[in-house]
């Protein structure tokens, strides 16, 4: 028990410590063994006497370390002649910059420690007790500029290794394998290390001569001529760790285990895990050689945070079950979709009040409340909305399910993984000792320190884009064979991944050219990615889980949504490298308040920008033709498509419908049946969104937004009533038209997932938001699209929605004795 407690307490401080030296040689080009006649054993033994002695043990062990770093920079510089060489060609592999990026400063670091070792050898293999390479060790440290140098461009260089990587076949192979020359009296002539595992020797060689400073001044007296030059060394390396501490990539940091073993933290995140039927917020570590799977234990104040590890899986022993292998999952019932939408709008009215709380100098006291009880919020919607799964198995015994929000982040983890098991994976057991040495490196090693909620983010972050993304996905380029392809767009909204629009399936090509346009609604979006898929028509294959066909992921890609870039009246257009294949697209975004400009048209012959009163009027009809052609498509072959009227319709079908319709074309309703159905829901969001005034008119609008906040159930149903009594005859027919339709699409909720709440929130703001002239008394500012007024927009249709079936006939029949000024 004492010998436990020992090596745990050992194992601490292992942990506590940045890196731990181990004594690799003892005598140049000499292992040490961990028998009872290892040097490092002896040199425990040594008397304080003998401190010169252990210099020696020390020193020699560092310069056979030094010897194998060398042969590291040597095997990362090998490719670079030939990739230079290539750069000037036709067909180069990289071109210079990416090769001057990739290689940044290795020359230069290569040749101060090949001068250094070349220095010191001599030095230890004619060792006497006058011997001094103090002189040797202050140089070294004089020259880490250069390893500034190569930390402040440590992370680019390593993004551009792996963008290279997904986009060019030749450089992949090349940086998977790069050969090691063994030391002088090593066996194995070469090892093959990757290109990012050698890339992070420099930063890990800092750290290491930082610790072997400290032991050669421990064993070096002080009136030794070394002393003081050992002395400066030490202070310049430890001031510059503590100066790039910041700026190294704690991922790259390795756990050693009692039996010596490295790992490496690879990737870590939140994941939402079903357990017991239930759902779990777990963070998620995968290293080297294993996943494991925690969650953060709860402490007293002042305490240092820990992991408790729930599960873990040894990555040889992993396996993803195909969909015909999985077993269907225990039952865990979908969040309901008008809860995480409630949840949504809580989030925004209460960002609307800390900001106001802020403007207004409020207390800090109040501030931090408000933002508790959005964290609150925020939590629950990431830990109920994600409906994606991502099923592992653990050979040896049981599977883990977790849920994701995007398609995106599943491919992720799994290609991962994936990428780890093609090394030479062992199995294996963790005893106790290990297991609490590895969980509790997490809270040091985890790249991901809160939860993604806009609540954890500080003041000065961007707070992400309002709006309506234009996007046109052109064509790919890069498939090796004909496929059946097509691409899906997803953006970030309140700290999770959700997917908005899909192009057609492009049939049996290796180019597709898809050219089709989306406008996607943001919510604080700073990320665009795209996905691109083979589609899979074999219904055997289809995932247990969720019950949906599996399509394969051809490739995948993210950018950055900058401001300045999209925030421009002109198409940006750009490029998404993946896995080889790249996908054109372009792009231009319309904040907030512009698109809420309701814009009149100028010629009075069409329907889109025209009033509902005189084109109903020039039809001699009571709904206008629009509304009921694309009513009628929809109910005819839309109602069960999933997320119709929510998932984007092509901008340019849109477009051209838009055309035919206005200028009444006779062949309208041939063009309606071939057309994509969520073109045809976009043009009916379209047209309402176009009308000069909305539906509900703008002189209703301020009576619509007290009638709807007011308590009394019976006063409310009076008021609501009342209020669309007051409407125009034609607003009002179509009105109830719209909203027996829209009724209808909610039947089929289980199928198309539109809930009558979902209905509401992409149709209340289309049907009330006021025109231009009267808006800029309700408009917020642009970054916060869930403000007050468009949460009451929601909130009115809703209440009609779920209102008894409304009849024009007994409106018309029934009095009430108030004004419509409510």
């Amino acid at each position: 028990m004492e010998e436990e407690e020992e090596a745990i307490g050992f194992l601490d401080k292992v942990l506590e410590d940045e890196d731990v030296f181990l004594l690799e040689e003892c005598e140049l080009g000499t292992p040490t063994s961990p028998g009872s006649g290892s040097p490092f054993l002896v040199a425990v033994k040594v008397e304080a006497g003998k401190g010169l002695e252990m210099r020696k043990l020390v020193l020699s062990g560092f310069l056979a370390s030094e010897e194998i770093y060398i042969n590291q920079l040597e095997a990362l510089l090998l490719p670079m002649k030939p990739l230079k060489a290539t750069a000037t060609t036709s067909q180069p592999v990289l071109t210079i910059q990416q090769i001057e990026t990739i290689f940044y400063k290795i020359q230069d670091i290569y040749e101060i420690h090949k001068e250094f070792y070349d220095n010191l050898c001599p030095k230890v293999q004619q060792w006497d007790s006058q011997v001094t390479m103090g002189h040797l060790f202050q140089k070294l440290a004089s020259q880490l500029g250069v390893y500034k140098a190569f930390v402040d461009n440590y992370k680019v260089a390593l993004e551009t290794a792996e963008k290279c990587s997904q986009s060019n076949n030749q450089f992949q192979k090349i940086s998977e394998e790069l050969k090691v020359k063994g030391p002088k009296d090593s066996k194995d002539s070469h090892t093959s290390v990757t290109m990012e595992a050698l890339l992070y020797k420099p930063i890990d060689r800092v750290t290491r001569s930082t610790l072997v400073l400290h032991d050669l001044l421990k064993h070096t007296p002080v009136d030794h001529p070394d002393y003081p030059l050992l002395q400066d060394a030490l202070r310049i390396s430890q001031n510059f760790l503590s100066s790039i501490n910041e700026d190294i990539d704690p991922r790259r940091t390795a756990v050693t285990t009692p039996k010596g073993e490295t790992r490496q933290l690879v990737k870590d995140g939140f994941l939402v895990e079903v357990s017991e039927s239930s759902r779990k917020l777990r963070h998620v570590f995968l290293f080297t050689d294993v996943l494991l799977c925690a969650k953060l234990k709860k402490t007293s104040a002042g305490k240092h945070q820990q992991y408790d590890c729930k599960w873990y899986i040894p990555l040889a022993d992993l396996v993803f079950p195909s969909p015909e292998e999985s077993e269907a999952s225990p039952q865990v019932h979908p969040f309901p979709d008008h809860e995480l939408e409630d949840m949504k709008m809580k989030i925004s009215a209460l960002k609307s009040e800390i900001q106001k709380e802020k403007a207004n100098k409020g207390q800090s006291r109040a501030v931090e409340r408000l933002k508790k009880k959005m964290f609150e919020n925020e939590f629950l919607l990431l830990l109920n909305s994600p409906t994606i799964p991502f099923r592992i198995h653990n050979r040896n015994g049981k599977s883990y399910l977790f849920l994701l929000s995007s398609d995106y982040e599943r491919s992720e983890w799994r290609e991962a993984i994936q990428k780890l098991q093609k090394k030479d994976l062992q199995a294996f057991v963790l005893s106790s000792v290990e297991l609490q040495v590895l969980t509790g490196s997490c809270f040091k090693l985890r790249t991901v320190h809160n939860i993604p909620v806009t609540s954890n983010k500080d003041d000065d972050e961007s707070p992400g884009l309002y709006g309506f993304l234009h996007v046109i996905v052109h064509s790919a380029k890069g498939f090796k064979q004909s496929a059946n392809l097509y691409c899906t767009l997803e953006v970030d909204s309140f700290g999770y991944f959700v997917s908005k629009a899909k192009t057609r399936v492009f049939r049996d090509t290796t180019e597709p050219k898809w050219d089709e346009e989306f406008e996607i609604e943001l919510e604080g979006s700073q990320s665009l990615r795209i996905l691109c898929y083979e589609k899979c028509y074999d219904k055997t294959k289809v995932n247990k889980d969720n019950n949906e066909i599996v399509d394969k992921i051809m490739g995948k890609g993210q950018i950055q949504l900058d401001p300045q870039t999209v925030e421009t009246k002109n198409w940006h257009t750009d490029v998404i490298e993946m896995n080889g294949i790249k996908v054109e697209f372009s792009m231009k975004f319309t904040s907030r308040d512009m698109s809420l400009k309701r814009t009149p048209s100028k010629k009075q012959t069409g329907v889109f920008g025209v009033k509902i009163s005189v084109v109903t009027k020039r039809e001699r009809s009571k709904v206008p033709y629009i509304v009921r052609q694309c009513v009628e498509e929809v109910e005819k072959r839309g109602i069960e498509e999933v997320g119709i009227y929510r998932i984007s319709g092509v901008a340019t079908d849109i477009q051209a419908l838009k055309a035919v319709f206005d200028a009444n074309n006779k062949d309208i309703l041939l063009m309606l049946s071939d057309m994509d159905i969520n073109a045809i829901a976009g043009t009916l969001k379209l047209y309402f969104r176009e009308l000069p005034e909305p539906l509900l008119t703008d002189r209703l609008y301020p009576a619509f937004m007290e009638g709807i906040a007011l308590s009394d159930p019976a006063a409310k149903e009076n008021c609501m009533m009342h209020l669309l009594r007051s409407l125009p005859d034609p607003n009002l027919i179509t009105f109830l038209f719209l909203l027996e339709h829209l009724k209808r699409v909610a039947e089929k909720e289980p199928i198309n997932k539109m809930s009558l709440h979902n209905l509401a929130t992409v149709f209340g703001p289309t049907l009330l938001r006021p025109s231009e002239v009267e808006s800029k008394a309700h408009l917020t500012s642009a970054a916060d699209i869930w403000s007050h007024d468009v949460m009451a927009q929601v909130q009115v249709l809703l209440y009609y929605l779920q209102h008894p079936p409304i009849s024009f006939a007994e409106l018309k029949r029934n009095t009430l004795y108030f004004s419509t000024d409510v």
